[in-house]
Parts: C-alpha cells; sequence; structure tokens
C-alpha cells in the first residue's frame, strides 16, 4: 500500500467515479488510477468499489471505511509535510479565517491569543461574511478555513468538522414580565413582537419550523445578522431579542434579563470548514485542533455557569 493508491481512491470519490476525471486531476494516465484501486483491493482483499461492468457506481460498506481511514492519513502526511515548510520559513505566513460577527466577537477572540502563543510569527487575518459567502470564499481560496454554523455542513467540496453546538436564549429589558413567566412556551413567545437573526445566520431555519410545526408564526419585527445589533433594537424597546446563548455576556448585558430556550428549539452546530482539494498548512491544523477542543471546553463552561 502506498499513498499513491489512496490519493487515487479519495480523489475517485470525489469526482463522482469519474476514472478520466480522477486522472486529470492527478496529472496521471487513466490505466494508472484504475492500476492502483485494484492494487489496493488486492492488497486489502476485498471490493472497495461497486462496479457494473466497467463502469464505478459507489462505495462498498469497506469502501466507506477505507476513505475515512484515507483521508486522515493524507491530512496527517500533508501536516507533517507542511510542518517542516513552517520551520524553514520561521513559522511565518498569513492564516486567513472567515467568520461570522458572532464568532469573531464571543467565541475566537481566547482562541487566537492561544493560536498566537504557539505561532507568534503567523498573521491573523479575520474575514467576516455571512454563511453563503463563507462557502464561496473557501470555494475561491480567498479564506483558509471557515467558521460558521449555516451552509457548510452538507457541501460536497467541503470537509467540515464540527466544533460544538449551542442553544438560543431570550433577552429582554430587566422587569420585564415574561422574565418571570413559568414556563416560557412557544404559544407565549409567538405573542410577543421579536428581534432575532436574519434569515442565513444562526440556524434562521430551525427556528421558524420550530414554530411551524406547532402551527404559529412569529412576529418578527426586526432582523439583523448579528447579536450585539439584536441587543440594541431590545434596548429600543422593539421587541423581545432570541440570541446564541453564548453571545449573551452577564456584565455587558447587565441590563437585560435572559431566559434559556434550549427546551423549545433544537440545539445548532458550529462547524469548521475548509476546502478538500486543499490540505491545510501546519499551523491550520493546529488551529482546527485548537478550535475543536477550546471552543467546545468554553461552552461547556459557559452552559455550567447558567446551570
Amino acid at each position: 500500500m502506498d499513498l499513491r493508491q489512496l490519493r487515487s481512491l479519495v480523489t475517485l470519490v470525489e469526482t463522482d467515479f469519474s476514472v478520466s476525471r480522477a486522472a486529470e486531476r492527478l496529472n496521471l494516465v487513466q490505466p494508472a488510477v484504475s492500476q492502483h484501486l485494484k492494487q489496493l483491493e488486492a492488497e486489502l482483499g476485498c471490493h472497495l468499489v461497486q462496479r457494473q461492468g466497467k463502469r464505478l457506481l459507489g462505495l462498498t460498506k469497506a469502501g466507506d471505511a477505507v476513505l475515512h481511514q484515507a483521508r486522515g492519513t493524507l491530512a496527517g502526511v500533508a501536516n507533517i509535510l507542511a510542518i517542516g515548510r513552517d520551520q524553514a520559513e520561521d513559522r511565518g505566513g498569513v492564516l486567513r479565517l472567515g467568520t461570522t460577527h458572532s464568532q469573531a466577537r464571543y467565541v475566537l477572540p481566547p482562541l487566537i491569543r492561544r493560536f498566537r502563543q504557539a505561532f507568534p510569527a503567523v498573521e491573523i487575518q479575520l474575514h467576516q461574511a455571512s454563511p453563503e459567502q463563507l462557502v464561496t470564499m473557501l470555494l475561491r481560496d480567498t479564506v483558509d478555513l471557515a467558521i460558521c454554523t449555516e451552509a457548510i455542513a452538507q457541501h460536497p467540496e467541503l470537509l467540515a468538522t464540527p466544533c460544538y453546538r449551542w442553544n438560543r436564549c431570550l433577552i429582554a429589558p430587566l422587569g420585564h414580565p415574561i422574565l418571570v413567566q413559568r414556563p416560557i412556551s412557544l404559544e407565549l413567545l409567538g405573542e410577543q413582537p421579536l428581534v432575532t437573526y436574519v434569515a442565513g445566520f444562526s440556524g434562521h431555519g430551525h427556528f421558524l419550523a420550530t414554530f411551524g410545526r406547532e402551527g404559529l408564526k412569529p412576529r418578527l419585527t426586526v432582523g439583523a445578522a448579528d447579536a450585539d445589533v439584536i441587543k440594541t433594537y431590545v434596548r429600543e424597546g422593539f421587541g423581545l431579542g432570541i440570541i446564541a446563548d453564548l453571545a449573551y455576556d452577564p456584565h455587558a448585558d447587565a441590563d437585560l434579563g435572559r431566559r434559556d430556550l434550549s427546551h423549545l428549539f433544537p440545539w445548532e452546530v458550529t462547524r469548521l470548514a475548509l476546502s478538500r482539494a486543499k490540505y491545510p498548512r501546519a499551523f491550520q491544523g493546529a488551529f482546527m485542533d485548537l478550535f475543536q477542543n477550546e471552543a467546545a471546553a468554553e461552552v461547556r463552561l459557559r452552559q455550567g455557569h447558567e446551570g
């Protein structure tokens, strides 16, 4: 078994089992790609790909398992090579992070601080955009990594890894009667003017679908792309706010009361994504590991304090 065989398998899957397209991407002749697959199957003693005559139709169960391991192996090899390049370049470079406002404002600061301690020569560039724009930026190589909740999970050309999950909370000016209401129900929320995220941000689709399943329609007065704007309009009296729970700061938002809504809405998952066609440099892989571990720990810590 060698890396060429693994690359051929992965590339075949990414090109919808087109031997000609896989060969073109790998700069090989078509018989070489077919031979790599046959050699790998012969060494493993099982079929990895379903066939109909000469046509490749899809992966077998064994092929699915091997594909997962092959991608991890190739990513690890790329990172090992990148470590040497980064050392030769004095560990310098630029890490371009695509992010939504909420991630940049509430999640990333402590992670970037830790990352800078490990890679002080790396310049970090934050590119704020909508989730749909972040997908385009990844595909066009405008950013190296993207962090958001919407849009990136199922895109076939992106490799997305879950990092942490979150839910929503309700915010209202201190003294508002809803803050002492027990319990808070969807029916009660449906009677109130609400300020929350616009479509495409922070699970807006799941938010509307939750009301819809109960035959309800929320009274939306103002929509915004980030929690800070939502808080402003809540303070101005436009309605009750519904934001990501991690965006509530008990110190900065001391004039606003908070109620947990995780009993009403599904949990959302924030993911870190990169283009499948571009494996990360060493410090990009390091940031992925840090984000997965530290972001999840930070959210658990918040939830512990709030519980």
